[in-house]
């Protein structure tokens, strides 16, 4: 099998796997009980924390365990809200704004639509530039001093296009509004810390290299287990926890998944090692290039869904497209022949309709139907790239034979 769909999710690595596994074994007692086994569950949780602290940069007590990045991302964007509300002392006179953009993955685009039918609050959605990133001028007209909340992706899921967020944060800091980023895709596989050597040296400073307020991880992204994640909140933002309980420091009730929480630190302190070299990255991101080129070169018509200005890519991910074929048949057929691979976010698969980050991007609709997310991994190696274009070659000629596709009449943006 070639896996070439870690961003839906990433083989737990072995030391994650041994954590797991001894946690449950030798530390199931519940973390919050006050005699010597509850006290060695708890002792776990706090060295997970501080892993995940020193993988981020951050202090230890800014961080908040949770079920994965969907429950992170909600806590973020209900706490800040709600305490904007609280902090009003009153009825407000208006709703408080939430800023996004239209390639958010669905933990924040159907929750943000969720609070909206409650009559929580106002959705704006700021305008992107062609390829995906955002409109920094636009934005700048919807921070509004009724805004509590802008939230957008650290990278895209699907297209790997990184957000300025340095810029975007920038703005908020200027006008007192809290950002979240959806760091899912980000952390463990790029630096979260800027302007500082390492992450432990930046800890001291509480997270004030990170380039935003809130910051939601997921553990199964980055060779964890499933089942559990992080928020990280800056020390002074205020978060009104929808979920009350004595746990987490008081943000986040119910007893807390020892065993998930030390799969996540063993996880987090292979990639803080992994990091810290970035000659690995960059020789991730040349078979990144060696993919989606062997592609392009081997399948007439395949088209890479790529930002046109000088925005930047995650090492790890390519969407190609395949114009005149849809996207399931395409899958399908990869995974007969070992190779596995998404048309975009795992949770929106068995969706016939086109992506809807595509979309947003500006991608015509007919390329969005057969357009294929390849993302690879640190243990991707050149021979499984070398094997997937072949593969992939093979496929997509099969399927344009059977289809009597005729690539010749397609340019590469046209309708």
């Amino acid at each position: 099998m070639i896996y070439l769909d870690n961003n839906a999710t990433t083989r737990p690595c072995d030391a994650a796997v041994a954590a797991v596994a001894a946690c449950l074994r030798d530390h199931w007692a519940n973390p919050s009980s006050i005699h010597r086994p509850g006290q060695d569950a708890r002792a776990m949780v706090e060295r997970g924390r501080r892993a995940v602290a020193d993988l981020l940069g951050v202090r230890p007590r800014e961080i908040t365990f949770t079920s994965g990045g969907t429950e992170s991302i909600s806590l973020a964007l209900r706490g800040v809200t709600d305490a904007w509300y609280s902090a009003r002392r009153g009825p407000s006179p208006s709703l408080a704004r939430v800023v996004t953009t239209g390639i958010e993955h669905a933990a924040v685009s159907h929750t943000l639509e969720q609070m909206a039918k409650e009559g929580r609050v106002e959705v704006c959605t700021a305008p992107l530039l062609e390829g995906g990133v955002i409109d920094l001028n636009a934005l700048t007209n919807l921070l509004t001093a009724e805004t509590a909340l802008v939230s957008i992706q650290w990278v895209n899921n699907e297209t790997g296009v990184i957000q300025p967020v340095e810029e975007v944060h920038r703005l908020c800091r200027e006008r007192a509004i809290a950002l979240h980023c959806d760091g899912v895709q980000w952390v463990g596989k790029a630096p979260s810390v800027t302007g500082a050597d390492t992450p432990r040296a930046a800890s001291h400073t509480g997270g004030s290299h990170l380039p935003c307020d809130l910051l939601s991880v997921s553990a199964h992204k980055f060779h964890g287990p499933k089942g559990v994640g992080a928020l990280w909140v800056r020390q002074g933002v205020r978060l009104r926890p929808p979920v009350p309980g004595s746990q987490e420091l008081g943000r986040r009730g119910g007893t807390e998944n020892v065993a998930g929480i030390a799969g996540f630190a063993a996880a987090a302190e292979e990639a803080a090692a992994w990091l810290s070299d970035a000659g690995r990255r960059e020789a991730l991101g040349v078979l990144r290039d060696r993919l989606e080129e062997g592609i392009v070169s081997a399948v007439p018509g395949a088209v890479v869904n790529r930002p046109r200005e000088n925005a930047q890519r995650l090492w790890n991910t390519t969407n190609i497209a395949f114009p005149g074929l849809e996207a399931e048949a395409i899958l399908l057929s990869l995974s007969e022949r070992g190779v596995c691979a998404s048309a975009g976010a795992a949770c929106s698969s068995g969706s016939l309709e086109p992506s809807p980050v595509l979309l947003a991007m500006g991608i015509p609709a007919r390329l969005a139907h057969g357009s294929v997310r390849l993302s690879l991994s640190r243990d991707t190696t050149g021979e499984e790239i070398d094997r997937a274009i072949a593969t992939v070659a093979e496929v997509i000629a099969s399927l344009q034979r059977a289809l009597r596709v005729d690539v010749t009449r397609h340019d590469e943006r046209g309708p």
